[in-house]
């Protein structure tokens, strides 16, 4: 049970803590704004085994629930769309499991908001919500460039048009392209 809070109450300050930096101490550097957009946009995948990204987002309701001991939640809660916070959330930790190098999520989580360039809208600032907003719409609909310039994986040498790639094969392109960078 959730003592009557609402469930994404709960559940976003949780995503919140997936992703924030435990070193990292200087308090009146945050994020909540620019996650709390990114937290009500869900993701419309346009190449269908972008499906299978979407599923790793919704994944972390489950966690977040069993974690949580949390009992009665609704089916309907834990299968609704996911949002851009969770499938940026997913990737991040995919991106860790991935990496030779093993930087955890929060590094990764990091990396791709500064690809975004969502990393400059920190709470210290007004956040710009159409900007935010014209962002989002931009990587969702792959209005980036081919070498993924503007979206979630910018590579410096693109081997494939990466606006017509799963954003697996994206993930997977870029983090080759980080280890081969790194040697």
């Amino acid at each position: 049970m959730t003592d009557g809070v609402p469930l994404d109450e709960l559940y976003f300050p949780w995503l919140y803590e997936q992703v924030a930096d435990p070193g990292f101490d200087d308090e009146d550097l945050t994020y909540w704004e620019v996650l709390k957009v990114l937290f009500s946009v869900d993701f419309a995948f346009i190449i269908r085994m972008d499906e299978n990204r979407v599923e790793d987002g919704k994944a972390l309701r489950r966690r977040f629930v069993e974690e949580k001991g949390l009992t009665g939640v609704s089916r309907d809660w834990i299968e609704i769309g996911c949002s851009v916070l969770e499938l940026m959330v997913a990737m991040a930790e995919r991106l860790s499991f991935l990496d030779l190098e093993e930087a955890p999520a929060y590094y990764w989580f990091w990396e791709l908001m500064k690809n975004l360039g969502l990393d400059r809208y920190s709470d210290s600032h007004d956040v710009p919500y159409e900007d935010i907003e014209e962002i989002l719409t931009r990587v969702i609909f792959r209005q980036y460039g081919p070498d993924g310039q503007g979206g979630f994986f910018p590579l410096k040498h693109p081997k494939r048009n990466q606006t017509k790639l799963e954003l697996w094969a994206q993930l997977g392109d870029y983090i080759q392209e980080q280890e081969i960078t790194a040697t």
